[in-house]
């Protein structure tokens, strides 16, 4: 146990300005430390077990000699306990260093989530989606929230308000924030439930998505008309009419027509090779090019430095949009993708090609999942008897009367 020291006084306090530690008495082992350069502080000191220890209590004037004294009380309270205030003070440090470096914010949850998982996504406007979703709605409302703090309540204040009016945007954007929470907690910033979850816990209060929304099909051109369309197509010049007329000619998806380039491109096999990046089933598709297709192709102005099938004037790729307004320009009320719905319904209503093949050229998943795992080919073969006569149909079939109103159809 310290020598008992003196009480001092506040104002014998303030005349210690010789250098060294000086005892004020009070509380055993509460010091006044003067440093050579004049600054004034407080020292507790004590014997924990067979351990000296020196405590810092603060600076003076800043902390008073009142305070020093409580300071030191609490602290003699706890050796008295047996408790070593130095590591009690270093565990504690420790511990708030582990909590702040585990505080996460949903956007910097959502920026660190992305980074990782870019690779999979199969283009940058895929991923420009993402970010874009969880911007314009996620981040107002848990932008700045710890994403440990993230409950229920804040899902449902970033849900309700498109739930109803954009359900497909917030289908998807509910999706993304519970990735993004998954993350969160498989890299131990969160524990617990994943507020964000339909199954088992939003479902309870919100209703189903297929229930508040009715299936909207692209507007495709009867495949009657096809014929006569396509020979107005002929007729026009430019890029963009040449690009639709290929996404005609092989039922493709305008992303991979305008995507398209020369290294796909095997006038050997007479194939359209399209790497599965590219693909919306992110699986390669081989598409047999009839002789219309490769004729068209063949008309192209290749340019050796651009590697595009159907470059736009800057010499990049298309936009989305340049395909539709050449629709619009020929007043066709119908989208590009419906030509798609349009391939399928002339193989239904005027052909005896299989369902599976007609499937297999539109690049569609196969539903039965039975019978998908049996399959291992495309069917190539008989998709090119299929390409060739669509090609056929396409450039040989008139329109009977008037022009017949388009309708509604499934892609």
């Amino acid at each position: 146990m310290p020598k008992k020291a003196k009480e001092l006084s506040a104002i014998e306090i303030k005349g210690l300005t010789k250098q060294g530690l000086h005892a004020v008495g009070g509380v055993a082992g509460l010091a006044l430390n003067v440093a050579p350069s004049g600054a004034r502080s407080w020292i507790f000191r004590c014997v924990v077990g067979l351990n000296r220890r020196e405590m810092g209590l603060g600076g003076y004037p800043d902390v008073s000699l009142s305070q020093a004294r409580n300071k030191a009380r609490e602290l003699r309270d706890k050796v008295n306990d047996g408790i070593d205030p130095i590591e009690e003070r270093r565990t504690a440090k420790k511990q708030l260093r582990e909590s702040q470096s585990k505080k996460l914010t949903f956007d910097d949850a959502a920026k660190q989530f992305l980074a990782t998982k870019k690779s999979e996504f199969k283009n940058k406007k895929h991923a420009g989606q993402w970010e874009s979703t969880l911007k314009t709605y996620a981040s107002p409302v848990i932008g700045n929230e710890y994403v440990s703090d993230i409950d229920i309540n804040h899902i449902i204040r970033i849900l309700e308000p498109i739930w109803f009016t954009k359900t497909e945007t917030a289908k998807r954007l509910r999706g993304r924030i519970e990735k993004v929470l998954s993350w969160a907690t498989v890299t131990k910033y969160r524990s617990g439930d994943n507020p964000a979850r339909w199954m088992g816990h939003l479902d309870a209060v919100l209703p189903m998505p297929t229930k508040i929304t009715k299936v909207k099909h692209h507007k495709a051109m009867p495949w009657q008309s096809i014929g006569s369309f396509i020979s107005d197509l002929k007729k026009r010049d430019g890029i963009s009419a040449k690009a639709l007329q290929f996404l005609i000619l092989t039922a493709g998806r305008s992303g991979e027509i305008r995507g398209a380039n020369w290294d796909e491109i095997d006038f050997d096999s007479k194939m359209w090779i399209i790497p599965a990046e590219r693909m919306k089933m992110d699986r390669e598709h081989r598409v047999p090019l009839s002789k219309e297709a490769l004729k068209l192709l063949e008309s192209l102005n290749k340019d050796p430095e651009n590697n595009l099938l159907f470059p736009s004037n800057s010499g990049r790729i298309l936009s989305d949009m340049t395909l539709s307004a050449v629709l619009k320009r020929m007043k066709i009320d119908a989208t590009v993708h419906g030509f798609r719905s349009c391939f399928r319904d002339w193989c239904a209503e005027y052909t005896n090609h299989p369902t599976a093949v007609a499937e297999m050229a539109l690049a569609h998943t196969i539903g039965n999942k039975v019978e998908a795992a049996y399959r291992r080919g495309d069917l190539l073969a008989k998709r090119k008897n299929l390409m060739q006569d669509w090609a056929k149909f396409c450039n040989t079939a008139k329109m009977k009367g008037d022009v017949i109103s388009i309708r509604e159809a499934k892609s």
